[in-house]
């Protein structure tokens, strides 16, 4: 039978789902605090949407700041600024929300629940904008709760535990995986590795994870990387690592970045295990193109390119005769374009991917024609793929060169196609 408090969060009205939550911060005891949020948790978890919602915006009414205590702190440390009280000050301006969220994640299983919350903000945020204010307090408990120092690598394999390997197929977000074989394919070769980030809270649900494969060269395209009958090389051979596929695998931590801590250490972990490696390298999707190309090309192409690149909305337009010779250059041309100066309100790049690597340190290196002929890949990018180069000797230098002054590091390769002309359409 389930207890009466949950029947009562069930049915309850927005004053009582209040009362349950300022029950909790008023707790004093460290067991009846703990057995209280594992109820509340529970009782969230089981709710219907309508009552997670009537919840969540209970939270974001009541459990801010107090205004009248920052009042009060305010003109205490006015008359006497010292350490003491710009404490007492810190501690005023502090949301109750947060107090709150840390006595439920010492529930058992508190972190999880609280992670499936914010992503039930996320969903309903755009609807309900007072969200906002709580979905600040979830993210800024969950960057210091989600530190690189709390995170751990871990190789993913064939004999890692079915359950991993199954949020492996779940969570793959860039290259989809059809089922037990087709993961088999990537993880089970000599030439292919895996490797995820996991918190010790969450010790069987990985936060991020990439795909590594090992070659003897920069590749073009996902085709052959992925081709279940391909021949493995052997990794001693092997002269490049390129990562084709990094995936976030929790909505709820959205904003959380541990991404570039990831890449660099996996650099560092294939550089251990295979010194010979020479070359570190994403092959990358560019899921913004496609979109910016049909609304904001005409700010920057010339009408008779814009006219060309209109050949895209016909089925198997890239098996056209002239494909090659008149349509590479323009939508070459535009993709550059996209990537090198298409920018957001912050000057940093519209598109998320190219986003993430420049901001890791990575260097734009080559735009690949016909890199992805998947559904979602000529969707999402025209059929274009790009490699980011890891260069190891500069990638503090990029950073740094990203993070003041947006520029955006690119090979000479990738500036040149913004100069490339179109060609005259027909048969020559």
């Amino acid at each position: 039978m389930a207890p009466r408090f949950l029947s009562r969060l069930f049915s309850s009205r927005k004053e009582e789902l209040g009362a349950l939550a300022e029950g909790l911060l008023s707790e004093r005891g460290e067991a009846s605090g703990v057995a209280r949020a594992r109820e509340l948790l529970d009782a969230y978890t089981g709710a219907s949407a309508e009552v997670k919602l009537q919840f969540l915006t209970l939270l974001s009414d009541r459990f801010g700041a107090d205004p009248k205590q920052i009042d009060e702190a305010i003109a205490n440390y006015v008359v006497d600024p010292g350490p003491e009280l710009a404490a007492q000050l810190h501690a005023a301006a502090e949301p109750r929300l947060q107090e709150l969220l840390r006595r439920l994640n010492l529930a058992p299983g508190g972190t999880q629940v609280l992670v499936r919350m914010r992503e039930d903000v996320l969903r309903k945020v755009a609807g309900h904008p007072e969200l906002r204010r709580i979905d600040a307090d979830f993210k800024h408990l969950f960057v210091s709760w989600f530190n690189r120092g709390f995170l751990v690598l871990r190789r993913i394999d064939w004999s890692t535990p079915a359950s991993i390997l199954e949020k492996i197929i779940q969570y793959e977000a860039v290259h989809e995986i059809s089922g037990w074989m087709e993961l088999r394919a990537r993880l089970n070769p000599p030439d292919r590795k895996c490797f995820a980030f996991f918190h010790p809270t969450l010790a069987d649900e990985p936060l991020i994870f990439v795909e590594v494969a090992l070659t003897r060269a920069i590749p073009e395209s996902i085709a052959p990387l992925l081709e279940a009958s391909r021949l493995p090389i052997d990794p001693k051979r092997a002269t490049t690592a390129v990562f084709y596929s990094i995936s976030n695998c929790q909505a709820g931590l959205q904003g959380v970045s541990f991404g570039n801590f990831l890449i660099k250490q996996v650099v560092e972990e294939l550089r251990r295990e295979l010194p010979h490696l020479k070359t570190f390298v994403t092959l990358s999707p560019v899921p913004g193109f496609a979109h910016w190309l049909a609304r904001d090309a005409k700010a920057v192409l010339a009408q008779e390119e814009i006219e060309v690149a209109k050949a895209i909305e016909q089925p198997g337009w890239y098996g056209a005769p002239d494909a090659e010779r008149v349509l590479r250059p323009v939508l070459s041309k535009a993709i550059a374009t996209y990537l090198l100066s298409a920018k957001h309100s912050s000057g940093k790049p519209r598109d998320p991917v190219a986003r993430f690597h420049l901001n890791n340190g990575a260097r734009l290196e080559k735009v690949n024609w016909l890199g992805d002929l998947s559904p979602k890949g000529l969707r999402e990018a025209a059929g274009f793929m790009v490699n980011y180069v890891y260069d190891l000797d500069n990638i503090e230098k990029n950073h740094e060169e990203f993070a003041h002054n947006r520029a955006v590091a690119a090979s000479r390769n990738v500036r040149n196609l913004l100069r490339a002309k179109p060609q005259a359409t027909g048969t020559s």
